[in-house]
């Protein structure tokens, strides 16, 4: 059974989700302040995490920085709630490295099924089989790792899908549309600079071979190397 951390201080958002998340056969772990969540997170790890921006002793977004700063959160599933709607503070939410978000009020039913697609994400087929970008950079989906130089390189779900998805055709375009269809299904309610940020996080991580992530003016990104 999945368990889903929620990190919000309003007590009738927590209740609403937990009791939709319960319905939908996933244990949960409430807290209402940063403090809390980083003490539980010394002794364990859930499987995804809710996360409100707007917090009583730490920003949202301070949070999100700081688990992927850290190598056992750095690929902790994030999905952030926002009273914001405006795109900007979306794309910041993004650029630290939340996986996928809503804006207040939402569906309880759309958060359910945000967080399942977070998850297949998470999961890696032991039937894919390694793949080599180059002479350097290594994709194994079954342990979910990806080595650069011979260094293991900490990518979040939705950075490996991706780069997976460019791997397996090299030199094929995929459209963002494309892209966002593969990541999140029929579950699809993002804007397309969800794909530029995610893109240009693979592109840091990736250092002196960041350029090997082309982009297709107009039409969207493909993978190429010598």
């Amino acid at each position: 059974m999945p368990l889903i951390a929620i990190l919000d201080d309003e007590p009738d958002i927590r209740e609403l989700i937990a009791l939709n998340l319960k319905k939908s056969g996933f244990a949960v772990k409430e807290f209402a302040e940063a403090k809390s969540f980083f003490r539980y997170l010394d002794t364990a790890l859930p499987d995804a995490l809710v996360l409100d921006l707007m917090l009583p002793d730490l920003d949202g977004l301070e949070i999100c920085k700081q688990l992927r700063a850290k190598t056992r959160t750095a690929r902790l599933p994030v999905i952030m709630l926002t009273a914001r709607a405006e795109e900007t503070d979306k794309i910041i939410g993004l650029e630290l490295g939340a996986d996928d978000y809503l804006t207040k009020p939402f569906s309880p039913k759309e958060l359910i099924a945000r967080i399942k697609a977070l998850l297949r994400r998470q999961e890696a087929p032991a039937e894919q089989k390694v793949l080599r970008i180059g002479k350097n950079i290594v994709l194994d989906p079954e342990k979910y790792e990806v080595l650069i130089d011979g260094a293991a390189v900490e990518m979040t779900g939705t950075e490996f899908k991706i780069l997976q998805m460019l791997a397996e055709k090299k030199g094929i375009v995929f459209s963002r549309d494309k892209i966002l269809d593969r990541l999140w299904g029929s579950e699809k309610a993002v804007f397309d600079r969800t794909v530029d940020v995610h893109i240009k996080h693979l592109r840091e991580k990736m250092a002196k071979y960041a350029g090997y992530i082309k982009n297709v003016r107009g039409v969207g990104y493909k993978i190429e190397w010598p």
